[in-house]
């Protein structure tokens, strides 16, 4: 596996990631918890360093099973958690004070079982908390051992400089893939200025761009998907189009659609790391083989473009009416 350094002065990590949330919230339901355990072994068994997590996945459930999982691997690896919304819930609203951030960050030490956390993001900014003050607590937290890096995700670029100024940003985690690319224009340009790595989640657009879901597709009754506009039915059936041209690329290149949208992203910039999420074995080595796709630089200009003319129906967010506790923004 590839490494790579996540911002100027961030960690140095694979160059893909693993996200953690699906394997315990949001996408359907719970799954079994050793069968989980060995798919985040066999991600580091083969190179893979960077797991990413949150005490709302469960809530509470998926930082306890990465602790689990960590147990014997925690000195080769780099853990992300995150704080931000009340009572551990992404629909009960933001809470980002300091005392709070404090005591999600000592919950969340012992649910890991470790005694500091390498990345702690923001997981949401809190208008009602001044970054400033949030950007403290964590420098605070910082100099006490109990956090290493600093990170803020869905922020803006006003908010990030504020924060960096602050205590400097290590990573901002963000949606981005080849169907969501505002952050190319909207944060990529402080990114870069400031030396801040780039973690993208949902880089396969939640399952959609790996063809495995089509018009048809049928999700579990708690999968939070059912409530994306961009996975409405007739949505699904016209962003095909994006995955028929993902399938012609990966034709040419020996590959899977995954595989080329990672690879794509990959090729962006060096600073960014993407953390797919999966709960199968086999999409998790599909996955990781991305990173030893090279694309050359005319094939990412080609791929940018074409893609980029593909219109994309549907909103990425869900809509309300609030969803379960087991369902997630992200």
């Amino acid at each position: 596996m590839n490494m790579r350094q996540l911002g100027s002065n961030g960690p140095i990590v694979s160059a893909l990631g693993l996200g953690c949330m699906g394997m315990s919230y949001a996408y359907g339901q719970p799954k079994d918890p050793s069968e989980m355990i060995r798919l985040i072994h066999r991600a580091t068994d083969l190179g893979l360093n960077f797991l990413d997590t949150a005490e709302v996945y469960g809530p509470f459930t998926n930082e306890i099973l990465v602790g689990k999982a960590i147990a014997g691997r925690r000195d080769k690896l780099v853990i992300a958690t995150k704080f931000g919304f009340r009572n551990a819930n992404a629909y009960a609203g933001f809470d980002s004070r300091p005392e709070h951030i404090r005591a999600v960050t000592e919950a969340s030490l012992k649910r890991l079982n470790i005694d500091t956390i390498d990345l702690l993001y923001q997981h949401r900014v809190d208008p009602e908390v001044p970054i400033e003050d949030v950007a403290g607590t964590v420098k605070d937290l910082m100099r006490e051992g109990k956090v290493k890096y600093f990170g803020l995700s869905e922020a803006d670029a006003t908010t990030i400089r504020r924060a960096h100024a602050v205590q400097p940003v290590t990573a901002l985690q963000s949606e981005y893939s080849i169907w969501w690319r505002e952050p190319e224009q909207t944060v990529f340009p402080v990114l870069r200025e400031l030396g801040i790595g780039f973690v993208p989640f949902s880089p396969l657009g939640r399952g959609f761009l790996t063809g495995a879901i089509t018009a048809d597709t049928e999700f579990d009754a708690s999968d939070f998907r059912n409530r994306v506009p961009r996975f409405s039915q007739e949505a699904r059936a016209a962003n095909q189009q994006l995955v028929a041209y993902l399938r012609n690329i990966a034709a040419e290149k020996h590959a899977s659609p995954a595989q080329i949208a990672l690879a794509w992203l990959l090729a962006q910039e060096e600073w960014i790391v993407p953390i797919p999420g999966t709960t199968r074995m086999e999409r998790l080595e599909e996955n990781l083989a991305a990173a030893a796709i090279r694309l050359t630089p005319e094939e990412v200009a080609r791929i940018s473009s074409e893609s980029s003319s593909i219109d994309i129906v549907g909103a990425r967010r869900a809509v309300s009416p609030a969803p379960p506790a087991n369902d997630t923004k992200q």
